[in-house]
């Protein structure tokens, strides 16, 4: 059962490999990154702060971004949450909101601006599109992870 939680981080990070969807353009949220902060918004002192290595790792696999992009981004992410829980700040739903939305959207600017590195970007423009479904299909990351939780803690 403590297992739960990074499995669930793992097979969001495997779903866009799963997903027979074929775009022109950028379109999938990050679900395992989405699924890491909805654990670490969701349930604070669960996870140490450079779990966002190893699970960004194994999101690297299959993203199709340089190896180690995640591992950074995430683990940046991760690292940005602990700074804000240090300060005191309470926080309720919408907060986490949010603080995901906008760690989505960074991580998602930073990888384009790592596979810059390795090849020509295009403009930012274009993906504005995920960074607006990440946003809105956060809740629903939520929810699940919610319902995970509470069938790891009844069994």
């Amino acid at each position: 059962m403590l297992l739960v939680p990074i499995v669930s981080v793992m097979a969001g990070s495997m779903a866009t490999a799963w997903l027979p969807l074929i775009a022109g353009t950028p379109l999938l949220p990050p679900l395992g990154l989405m699924m890491l902060l909805a654990w670490r918004l969701m349930r604070p002192g669960m996870w140490p702060a450079w779990i966002g290595l190893p699970l960004g790792l194994f999101d690297d696999l299959f993203n199709g971004q340089p190896f180690g992009s995640s591992g950074l981004i995430w683990s940046l992410a991760m690292i940005s949450i602990e700074l804000i829980d240090l300060r005191g700040v309470w926080r309720d739903h919408l907060r986490d909101w949010l603080i995901a939305a906008l760690l989505v959207m960074l991580a998602l600017l930073a990888g384009l601006g790592i596979s810059a590195l390795a090849q020509p970007t295009p403009e930012v423009g274009i993906i504005i599109p995920q960074i607006l479904l990440s946003a809105l299909l956060y809740p629903l990351a939520v929810r699940l992870c919610s319902h995970l939780d509470a069938w790891r803690l009844a069994t």
